[in-house]
């Protein structure tokens, strides 16, 4: 039976809300020390039908021994997740996604496609971003990058409990995918230090950010597909932003302007 453990008090608490009835039985809290933000914890999950249990430090440690070394700084708290609760609910069917879009096209609608992004600090962090900024849709490629935000447990606590919200899609073929967008409606952004500057551009209402890897950016075949590349303006002495700034930049620069 496949297990994960979450940690954090904000994910904890995202990832609580978020479940369905159908799902409590698979969600198990322990903890250790019952301070304020532990006692909120507990009581929404009483309020869910979680089962919580008292545990030593010594019996957290344990269970989290073999996990990251972000995931063991648990603040004497832990959540178990198994079964069938452990499959993400935000996780979407990207034709069924785009089908739906093209029945309001006159929706405005932000995408953001990460290109063999694989650290899952980064993609946690721009999850959070696009849940504080409004993104409709995360994409993530089957390969090249991470994609399982069912059972990662760092993408959970960098994003604060955001995985738990924004709608992902993961596709075997990005450039097939964008292709998709493009034909309903979507134009097509690709962030690169070499682009213009972002105060440049009139937007799109429907628009696609594509974010490539820190290393070796947006791949040849999907930035042939970027209508325009852009840059964020800059003033520091190093290369660039890291990808998780950048996207988080870009993001509330889109939502500033339809306030």
């Amino acid at each position: 039976m496949s297990e994960i453990y979450i940690t954090g008090f904000h994910a904890i608490e995202e990832r609580i809300v978020q479940a369905k009835k159908s799902d409590a039985a698979g969600l198990h809290i322990f903890y250790s020390k019952p301070g304020p933000r532990v006692k909120k914890i507990l009581a929404a999950a009483e309020k869910n039908g979680i089962a919580c249990a008292k545990a030593e430090e010594r019996e957290l440690d344990g269970m989290l021994r073999r996990q990251s070394a972000a995931l063991q700084e648990h603040r004497g708290i832990v959540l178990r997740i198994s079964g069938g609760a452990a499959k993400a609910q935000n996780v979407v069917d990207f034709d069924s996604w785009i089908s739906a879009a093209a029945e309001a096209p006159e929706k405005p609608l932000t995408v953001v496609v990460l290109d063999s992004v694989t650290d899952p600090h980064n993609v946690g962090a721009i999850l959070r971003s696009c849940d504080q900024f409004g993104a409709a849709l995360v994409i993530l490629p089957e390969r090249r990058g991470v994609n399982d935000i069912s059972n990662n447990e760092v993408i959970a606590r960098s994003s604060a409990g955001a995985s738990a919200w924004v709608p992902v899609a993961v596709v075997t073929n990005l450039v097939r995918a964008v292709q998709r967008l493009k034909e309903n409606g979507f134009w097509i952004y690709g962030a690169d230090a070499g682009g213009a500057g972002i105060e440049r551009y009139d937007f799109a209402p429907r628009r696609v950010l594509v974010m490539g890897s820190e290393g070796s950016g947006i791949s040849r075949l999907l930035s042939e597909q970027c209508d325009a590349a852009v840059s964020i303006p800059t003033c520091g002495k190093i290369d660039s932003l890291n990808v998780s700034v950048a996207a988080g930049v870009l993001l509330y620069e889109l939502h500033r302007r339809t306030l």
